[in-house]
């Protein structure tokens, strides 16, 4: 007799699919709380307007932060149990592909982060790694702030900021605990039926006197998910484990000292190539291999939080690493690392004016080693540079600054060199009206020399020909903003010189650009936002159009990408009814050699939240990810321009629920 019982697998996907039913039908409730419980209940409050992250920026209103793009607070909390694309999925010119975290890689205006200045807790990440593997992995889970700088970046953003900088911020105590608590925390568990994944993660955090601390820890495990269509994507499974432990002192007078340390590691198997699906005529390779991919940050920092006056001093003394190890075939290890230290005093002036002046150093290596090799390179910097940030009339804003860094370079053959430059940016904020604000900005950057893919380092390099890099940015827009109307456009471009690659065994230099537009859209009511941008970008690499093969490692080809997101908290419900889109338009400007154009797409998704008026600190979250099975990869994905390439493909529908608890 057939066996009738259904199995754990399908018990799961029933009750989920009914958990997630019984969210988004459940009809309103008439009767109003007597406060809205989705305020304070996890990191602050849950809204999806970016201004309020801007507001916490203390430079947020500064010319040079005229054109950043914030992530918004609902966009970080419903980002927690995923990764970088779930991030990023409000912002257009953000682009994030690779489909699973070890391959996601994060474009901004075309160009890949390789070329930004990235730093978490003011610690400086690292660059180049190995080409199938992303070099700028992050959970976040861990972050309370992010923000982007595109195209024209201040000098107090670090070296090498060829076409920007990311800022992020990992989540301290004050931003888990209620005012007049010493102690508590969150715990989120998920589950999606699409590849099973099963995650959970617990914050807890405590204070006394002047000390606080703050410990997390995530877990997501689970099966290869399927594409639209059905198609299971082998090597997909979740597999990651994130952590962090802060330590923080503060006087009564403002003295703040932190010490923090992160991890985050993801060790299974997946596609042998980790960034691409499968290469069609190859020469033969089995479906996956183990890929163990370990990011690490360590920060210890100083600042006076009630500073004021011409002494406002702030210190960063740093070390992150990324480790990526593949023992099959050639037992290869790979780690790229970055010691750095930051020291800087913000002079504060009057009309709320400020110049900001410091120094920077890094010390970065990166090392590639198996049984028959072990390869080395690294560069040691050191940067002094100064940003004013002025207001001299009620209508106007500038920002202008000037950096000087030296770096000395050491090869593979042990060969040395040492490069200098000046950097200088410049940006205005004009308000012509209340409503009406124009704004641009320039830079022109010293990039020195980078360090390469140490999964391609050979022995038999010559340096002769290496440059060091140098870029130009340049942004135009506007903002327009009236009621809770706010409408914005900017046009972009960014040029970068001798930026370094490699041709078969010999080092070269490169020119690449990128150059569009970006369009915005926001409009907030009492009990809701909305928010859709739509950003194209077009990449060029030695002047002609790039493939994803010619711009690799420099940006991608992207086309027109669209993102719209919405939520919704009826008056008196407990509920919070959303949803975005995710879409690209066909796309065929690319290099001839790239045999086919990237078709375009739409994805929708929508979520409805739910906090029961008996459990004011839980929150329900049932969400339809890519609700109609689109098969399809994110723009930004590798290798979707080649009919021999089979790239990534997103997940496809994905019935999800989360539940959030503060105690």
């Amino acid at each position: 007799m057939a066996d009738t019982h259904p199995s754990p697998h399908s018990r799961r996907r029933s009750v989920l699919l009914s958990t997630v039913a019984v969210l988004l039908l459940q009809p309103l409730p008439a009767a109003a709380q007597q406060a809205d419980p989705l305020e304070d209940i996890l990191l602050g409050t849950i809204v999806l307007n970016p201004e309020r992250a801007r507001e916490r920026d203390p430079d947020g209103q500064a010319a040079d932060r005229q054109a950043s793009e914030y992530v918004a607070d609902a966009e970080l909390d419903r980002a927690r149990m995923g990764d970088l694309k779930d991030l990023f999925a409000g912002i257009a010119s953000v682009s994030v592909g690779g489909a699973i975290p070890v391959a996601q890689k994060i474009f901004v205006h075309g160009v890949d982060m390789l070329n930004l200045a990235v730093t978490v807790d003011g610690v400086a990440q690292n660059n180049r790694i190995f080409h199938h593997v992303s070099a700028n992995a992050f959970d976040p889970g861990l972050m309370k702030f992010v923000r982007v700088d595109a195209g024209a970046a201040a000098a107090d953003a670090g070296p090498n900021a060829l076409a920007g900088a990311v800022v992020m911020e990992t989540v301290d105590a004050a931003d888990v605990l209620d005012e007049g608590d010493n102690f508590g925390g969150n715990a989120r568990l998920s589950f999606g039926e699409n590849g099973d994944t099963f995650g959970r993660s617990a914050t807890v955090a405590g204070r006394q006197g002047g000390f606080e601390w703050l410990l997390y820890l995530k877990s997501v495990t689970g099966d290869d998910y399927k594409a639209g269509g059905g198609d299971t994507v082998t090597g997909t499974a979740a597999d990651l484990q994130s952590g962090l432990a802060k330590l923080a002192y503060a006087t009564a007078d403002g003295h703040r000292f932190e010490l923090s340390a992160q991890t985050m590691q993801d060790d299974t198997l997946r596609p042998y190539r980790a960034n691409i699906g499968e290469i069609i005529g190859g020469r033969p390779v089995p479906p996956t291999r183990r890929y163990d991919t370990k990011r690490s940050t360590y920060a210890l920092s100083y600042e006076n939080t009630q500073a004021s006056g011409m002494w406002d001093p702030r210190l960063v003394i740093g070390f992150s690493e990324v480790q990526v190890n593949v023992p099959d075939p050639y037992q290869s290890e790979g780690a790229s690392d970055t010691r750095s230290v930051k020291l800087e005093n913000r002079f504060h002036l009057a009309n709320e004016g400020s110049i900001t002046a410091g120094v920077d150093y890094y010390d970065r290596g990166s090392r590639y080693h198996d049984p028959a090799s072990d390869l080395r390179e690294g560069a040691q910097n050191v940067g002094l540079y100064a940003q004013a940030r002025l207001a001299p009339t009620d209508r106007l804003d500038l920002s202008f600054g000037l950096r000087w860094d030296q770096q000395k370079f050491k090869g593979v053959d042990d060969s040395k060199q040492t490069v200098s430059g000046f950097s200088g940016n410049a940006s205005v904020a004009y308000h012509v009206t209340e409503a009406l604000t124009l704004r641009g900005g320039v830079s022109a950057v010293f990039g020195g020399i980078s360090i390469e893919d140490n999964y391609v380092f050979d022995d038999r390099w010559n340096y002769d020909a290496v440059k060091a890099a140098k870029s130009r940015n340049y942004t135009l827009g506007f903002d327009w903003e009236i009621g809770d109307l706010k409408l914005d456009g900017e046009l972009f471009r960014t040029e970068v010189d001798d930026a370094r690659g490699v041709v078969g065994a010999a080092i070269t230099n490169f020119d690449f650009e990128s150059q569009g537009f970006n369009l915005g859209l926001g409009y907030g009511w009492d009990d809701g936002f909305l928010r859709a941008s739509y950003s194209h970008s077009k990449v060029k690499v030695n002047g002609a159009p790039a493939s994803s093969y010619d711009a690799l490692d420099f940006g991608a080809p992207l086309g027109g990408v669209f993102a719209l997101e919405v939520q919704h908290s009826p008056a008196g419900s407990d509920f919070t009814f959303g949803g975005s889109i995710d879409a690209a338009l066909a796309y065929n400007q690319i290099n001839s050699d790239s045999d086919r154009k990237l078709p375009g797409y739409a994805v929708l998704n929508l979520f409805t939240e739910y906090t029961p008026p008996s459990l004011p600190n839980l929150i329900l979250r049932g969400e339809v990810n890519n609700l109609f099975d689109t098969k399809y990869s994110d723009r930004a994905t590798y290798g979707a321009d080649y009919s021999t390439v089979v790239p990534l493909r997103e997940p496809g529908r994905n019935l999800s629920i989360v539940a959030t608890m503060k105690f």
